[in-house]
């Protein structure tokens, strides 16, 4: 099957996990993600995934109530932990093989973060999911997955989200805003549109990684992005085809 990527980066927001639930993590949500990562997969497509933590703990709101920032970032990098040894148990019970790496290092849990450790994992047809952030307070995990994807060489950032792709105001909130197909990287910075952070964005853009935005929700939805098929949002440069590569 011809597939426009070789090697992806998947951003979960941790919220995605909690399914219809208020908060936590939902089996049957975590679930369905682990068999949608399966069928990605068995295309032979090399899969890295980073996942937030705001279903158990963010550490902006908390420093907004009071808590000291760095505190607060910290205990939000170990709820992503929490979230990644989740998936990857999902993950292993279809039969997938798959790492954990920490970017804050806790050896009898998982790996700590090694870029040539993760590749090669990669290259072996594992699934590298990447948890703690960059390691540092003050920074997101929508950053964290951009530098790990441009450490990784990965052709894309697919961002999962609850809705299907970037729209000009919240369309659960105003029912006249417009959906986008396709945005530059500056427009996202001058519009504030909620795509990522602006940093995150900003390292996209100077490295031409292509970001597709996207419904977690639609049933092989990954598959048909990386087949080719336009669904959810693209960002990426003004002149940029929309592959850094195309492989068969």
């Amino acid at each position: 099957m011809p597939r426009l990527y070789n090697r992806i980066l998947l951003k979960i927001s941790g919220e995605a996990l909690m399914g219809d639930k208020g908060y936590g993590i939902d089996a049957h949500t975590v679930d369905f993600m682990a068999r949608e990562i399966k069928g990605v997969v068995s295309m032979g497509v090399q899969i890295s995934v980073v996942i937030g933590g705001g279903n158990i703990f963010r550490g902006v709101q908390a420093s907004l109530e009071g808590m000291e920032r760095a505190s607060a970032d910290y205990m939000g990098m170990l709820a992503t932990v929490i979230n990644a040894l989740a998936l990857q148990n999902a993950l292993e019970k279809h039969g997938i093989p798959t790492r954990v790496q920490s970017a804050i290092e806790m050896v009898e849990l998982c790996e700590p973060y090694i870029r040539r450790r993760a590749m090669r994992h990669l290259e072996k047809g594992r699934v590298v999911i990447f948890a703690a952030g960059t390691g540092n307070p003050y920074f997101t995990t929508d950053t964290a997955a951009a530098l790990r994807a441009m450490e990784i060489n990965a052709d894309v950032i697919m961002k999962g989200t609850k809705v299907d792709g970037v729209y000009s105001a919240d369309p659960v909130k105003d029912p006249k805003a417009k959906k986008f197909t396709e945005l530059t990287y500056i427009d996202v910075l001058k519009k504030g549109l909620g795509v990522m952070d602006s940093t995150a964005i900003s390292l996209c853009m100077d490295n031409d990684l292509p970001i597709v935005v996207f419904s977690l929700k639609g049933k092989d939805n990954i598959r048909k992005i990386i087949g080719g098929k336009r669904i959810g949002t693209i960002v990426r440069g003004n002149n940029d085809p929309g592959t850094k590569k195309k492989v068969t």
